[in-house]
């Protein structure tokens, strides 16, 4: 699997700038991501903050966990 580029720290951060005001497309143009990747962002991680991220990506990784010995089962 392709690791991340972003944190979820940074992510977060990116999000709250542009309900802070700034724009999308110079955000984006910033901080190097494409406008589509913020959207997904947007669509999956809004009004969230950081400790809230971590333990949804925790859940989600014992979900995974879970499913592989489901299947080997």
């Amino acid at each position: 699997m392709k690791k991340a580029k972003f944190s979820d720290e940074q992510i977060v951060r990116i999000l709250k700038e542009v309900e802070a005001g700034a724009k999308v497309a110079e955000t984006c143009r910033k901080h190097g991501i494409s406008e589509p990747t913020y959207y997904i962002w947007k669509n999956k991680y809004v009004g969230m903050e950081v400790s809230q991220l971590r333990h949804l990506k925790d859940v989600e990784g014992e979900l995974s966990r879970l499913k592989r010995m489901y299947a080997e089962l």
